[in-house]
């Protein structure tokens, strides 16, 4: 923690991607080797000069092309802030299909896709597991309580992934070299108007760890077990 106790000490730390973010790319690469109607796939993080390397594995993993936005890793965006840049990439570069990972793994945040398509007035699938791409029709299954659920809508689109979706390959060391020669731009919030999605509208309180979990006790029969739960009000 950090001294103040308003976030994590990153300082020295290794960063690494989403693994939702992982099935985002590793399903976009699927889809151009299925001969889905992939022209182009383009990485993107919003970020520290950390996320440079970051980008680097997702172009060694099959993306075209990458942007970097700088963002002081002091004042990070928050969900809202995101979704408005990527909406201002997408209508830059075009773009018909969106994925996202379902959640952030740091804050647990769920919320970019569902404000991306809301903004941008796409159709919109969350946590998907299985994509199907037929001319300008997508299909996405999802899982649901107690079944499965079908999408069908028309491109453009927005699809956040889930677990079950695939299995994102290893960057192999010989497309590890080929992603350094691959482009990456370098941007700013400014160079898509959009310096307003750096303002923070959350402002952290307090961030502590979880108290340690108590020691478990030991019972030697079934009888011992009720006394026990009786004895702690359980039953």
């Amino acid at each position: 923690m950090k001294s103040d106790r308003t976030g994590i000490e990153t300082s020295g730390i290794k960063m690494s991607m989403n693994p939702f973010d992982e099935l985002s790319i590793e399903e976009a690469v699927r889809l151009r080797e299925r001969k889905a109607p992939v022209d182009d796939i383009l990485a993107f993080s919003a970020g520290p000069a950390k996320c440079v390397e970051t980008l680097r594995t997702a172009m060694a993993m099959g993306a075209d092309r990458a942007i970097h936005v700088e963002v002081p890793e002091d004042k990070p965006l928050e969900p809202l802030g995101v979704a408005k840049l990527v909406k201002a990439i997408a209508e830059k570069e075009q773009s018909n299909l969106i994925f996202l990972g379902k959640q952030a793994i740091d804050d647990d945040s769920g919320q970019t896709g569902q404000i991306l398509a809301g903004l941008l007035n796409w159709p919109q699938a969350c946590q998907a597991s299985k994509v199907q791409i037929e001319g300008e029709n997508i299909t996405v299954t999802r899982e649901v309580d107690g079944g499965q659920e079908t999408l069908r809508a028309k491109l453009p689109m927005i699809v956040t992934t889930d677990l079950r979706l695939n299995e994102p390959r290893y960057a192999s060391l010989p497309n590890i070299m080929k992603a350094k020669k691959k482009k990456l731009e370098k941007k700013t919030l400014a160079d898509y108007g959009v310096e307003e999605a750096g303002k923070a509208r959350l402002k952290t309180v307090k961030v502590e760890e979880p108290p340690p979990r108590k020691g478990g006790g030991k019972v030697e029969n079934v009888d011992g077990m009720i006394a026990k739960l009786k004895e702690l009000g359980a039953l």
